[in-house]
């Protein structure tokens, strides 16, 4: 047990240790965002964010009344929680100044509320405000989580006034994690594309390793151009105890990348025409079974694989009337799930 530095009786406790002291808790870091009466995107770094309550889905947010964007969070009626992940520092000191700029050069959307998403965190939940509380020098937000979507990535640390990484982000059981093979949905006008093994059976087009950007290396040594942002997560499931498990995204193929430049083995499927019964294994067959329902309903989840059942979180029904766009599920590099 720690010698108390500060013992309140008739003595103020000195704030400065009493910031030192709660700084030795260590939490993540989240970028929380709402829009003024204007409309006008606002944003602050923040790590006093908890989960409240999973019945209703609640959590919690204190927004420091100095703070140059405390007003506008008081007057909406929705925030969102963009947890950050390890390679973003610069964006929580940025979004930790007094700039005025803060969204200039950061991509984001808007999901059910209309606050702003970040389209690259750890995880986000858009909310709607459920109660405010007024305490000491904060407002204390509790939000009602209308949507939410998680990346695999290890997330950013904060302990004692800086940035910390945590290491063993993804316990064993939360992801399968020997050997994942990074399976592609590529899209193109309603088309999926599919690799053939060049014995009549077909797969999703591979790459050994998952990279940022507009270019794909996929097995063979074939490299494709997709639309970054249209890339996200989609499933994640074993195969077997012997064979590696699967990573799959889904993706857009880029307008200036000609089809006719992929190897004789990758081919594109209208949707109704997929050769499902030639497909190699059970579990891709499911995957495209349930691709070709969401893409009827254009309503898409993500599929996580876990020892006790796989559970699959789906985008919530009023999304497509309450975005600004009708692809706004297809945009996002993390799915969302709503509640």
């Amino acid at each position: 047990m720690g010698q108390p530095t500060e013992v309140l009786n008739d003595q103020t406790i000195n704030p400065i240790e009493l910031r030192k002291a709660f700084g030795t808790f260590v939490t993540g870091v989240t970028i929380v965002t709402t829009r003024d009466q204007p409309g006008a995107p606002r944003g602050m770094t923040a790590n006093s964010f908890t989960s409240v309550s999973l019945d209703p889905p609640l959590v919690l947010i204190c927004i420091g009344k100095s703070a140059l964007s405390c007003e506008a969070f008081e007057k909406s009626s929705s925030f969102a929680v963009n947890i950050l992940h390890e390679g973003q520092n610069q964006l929580a000191a940025v979004f930790a100044s007094k700039s005025l700029d803060k969204f200039e050069n950061v991509a984001f959307d808007t999901v059910h509320t209309g606050s702003p998403v970040l389209t690259d965190s750890l995880s986000w939940f858009d909310c709607s405000v459920y109660s405010k509380i007024d305490a000491g020098d904060h407002v204390i937000l509790i939000g009602m989580v209308r949507a939410f979507g998680t990346s695999p990535a290890a997330p950013l640390g904060f302990c004692r006034g800086r940035y910390a990484h945590v290491k063993d982000a993804l316990p064993d059981g939360w992801l399968p994690s020997q050997g994942m093979v990074m399976g592609y949905l590529i899209e193109k006008d309603g088309k999926i594309l599919l690799r053939s093994d060049g014995k009549g059976m077909f797969g999703l087009p591979v790459s050994k390793k998952r990279k940022t950007g507009s270019f794909i290396e996929l097995a063979g040594g074939n490299e494709i151009k997709v639309i970054p942002e249209s890339t996200f997560l989609y499933s994640v499931f074993d195969v077997s105890d012997g064979d590696p498990g699967y990573i799959v995204y889904r993706a857009s193929l880029a307008s200036d990348f000609d089809p006719a430049a992929l190897a004789p083995e990758l081919q594109f499927f209208s949707i109704d025409q997929l050769p499902l019964q030639e497909v190699a294994t059970h579990d891709l067959r499911a995957v495209l079974r349930r691709y070709i329902r969401e893409h009827a309903d254009n309503r898409f989840g993500i599929y996580m694989d876990h020892p006790d059942g796989g559970r699959i979180a789906m985008l919530e029904s009023e999304m497509s009337s309450s975005c600004v766009n009708t692809d706004t599920a297809h945009n996002f590099k993390h799915v969302a799930a709503g509640v």
